[in-house]
């Protein structure tokens, strides 16, 4: 008798709180997925574009390009620290989750490309047509990644995408000055107007 009834006793049903916490916890995932990322740091745009202004100071005066090269890639590693730095700080724990990590995956690609033709462009000799490329290269990159972020960042990458433009089309002896403009002054005037309508 005792096994007939162990045999027909039912399960226990499911608590309602642990099957809302789970539901919760499902809702919470697609909306991360969905959503936009909103911690680009305004700060941190701000700072990235003053490296680049000292950057494109020190440049100028260089006699050699290998010189010339060699502050802007120390001043590229500093932008990027910079960056990221304010980006984890405003997205606090949901850094890289959702929206974050699609941002971060969409702008790789065309930096990538960057760098490698960068070393490209360097053995032959094309020191004066690296700004056009990275100024190009970059706007791809921001308008690729700005698709998962608010709306100003695309427009940023497509001021990015002009600047290499007309670097293509200017004298090479502009190059550092195209430079200054974009990763500087164009850097510096989004990055307040995000700090201002976003936050951080």
């Amino acid at each position: 008798m005792g096994t007939v009834s162990q045999i027909s006793r039912k399960p226990e049903p499911v608590r309602i709180e642990h099957q809302a916490l789970d539901n919760l916890r499902y809702i919470r995932q697609t909306m991360e997925c969905a959503g936009s990322f909103t911690a680009v740091p305004g700060k941190g745009g701000i700072a990235m574009g003053a490296i680049a202004l000292g950057a494109s100071a020190l440049a100028s005066v260089q006699t050699r390009p290998e010189n010339w090269l060699a502050v802007w890639l120390c001043a590229a590693l500093a932008a990027l620290i910079a960056g990221v730095s304010a980006a984890r700080r405003k997205a606090g724990p949901d850094a890289l989750t959702g929206p974050a990590r699609k941002f971060v995956l969409a702008l790789l690609p065309a930096c990538f490309a960057g760098a490698v033709l960068t070393v490209l462009f360097v053995r032959h000799g094309l020191f004066t047509e690296i700004p056009s490329l990275w100024l190009l290269l970059y706007g791809a990159a921001v308008i690729s990644g700005g698709t998962f972020s608010v709306r100003v960042i695309p427009v940023m990458g497509i001021c990015f995408l002009a600047l290499g433009t007309a670097a293509v089309f200017t004298p090479a002896a502009w190059g550092n000055w195209m430079l200054a403009a974009g990763f500087g002054l164009t850097q510096i005037a989004f990055g307040i107007v995000i700090a201002r309508r976003f936050g951080g």
